[in-house]
């Protein structure tokens, strides 16, 4: 099977999280965390690893560069043989080129898009069961009993990073930093064919199945 070099654009509640454990297994290959490699690095004691913990422990931002050489160091082990999924990164346009500059190849660049009026929808229609973590929704999968949890009859709450004035606000800091990397892969895809990575839109409404099937043709397809 050919490399599968992998990332994901898309706002937060698109449904990312769900259409990459779907590829991560279709194509056996790991999902690339940012945090959990931060975390690695940081417990294998690696040069990068001890750099960026004393970066976080003065309450700093780690550098894009160590975060490249990370993701390098990252990137070269077995388990990337067949390819990877980048998660969280590059989240900026000079993380974008950093990583490009870098020589880290990518095959498809997939944006899950969806209106934000549906993903303040879908996230603030979440209604959570504390003890459990069981995740209902108002309008998508609603309990039997309104706000009530459907085993243990404990009351459902709506969890405050899942209020409108947060999602709103989570919202416009992926359209500042985060979105301009659609049009940047779009060009780049565009100018450079041979180079760039290819780009695929993928409408993100619809059954998770659906959803990951379009993604599948675009990818497959090419």
């Amino acid at each position: 099977m050919a490399l599968m070099r992998l990332m994901l654009l898309g706002g937060p509640g698109a449904g990312k999280g769900t259409q990459a454990a779907k590829l991560i297994a279709r194509y056996d290959i790991p999902q690339i965390s940012t945090g959990d490699m931060l975390r690695a690095a940081i417990a294998a004691k690696t040069e990068l690893g001890m750099s960026a913990k004393k970066i976080m422990d003065a309450g700093q931002l780690v550098s894009d560069d160590i975060m490249i050489g990370l993701v390098k160091e990252r990137l070269s082990q077995p388990d990337c043989k067949n390819g990877f999924l980048l998660d969280g990164f590059p989240r900026t346009l000079v993380q974008a080129e950093a990583l490009k500059n870098a020589g880290i190849k990518l095959d498809h660049v997939i944006e899950i898009s969806v209106q934000d009026d549906e993903i303040v929808k879908r996230i603030t229609g979440r209604r959570t069961h504390p003890a459990s973590g069981r995740v209902y929704h108002v309008e998508y999968n609603p309990p039997q009993k309104a706000n009530i949890d459907d085993i243990t009859g404990d009351s459902l709450i709506q969890r405050d990073d899942d209020k409108e004035e947060i999602i709103r606000k989570r919202l416009d800091v992926y359209h500042q930093q985060t979105e301009p990397l659609i049009e940047y892969y779009q060009q780049w895809a565009n100018n450079d064919p041979a180079h760039a990575p290819s780009f695929h839109r993928i409408k993100g409404v619809g059954g998770v199945n659906e959803i990951f099937n379009k993604i599948i043709t675009a990818i497959e397809g090419d």
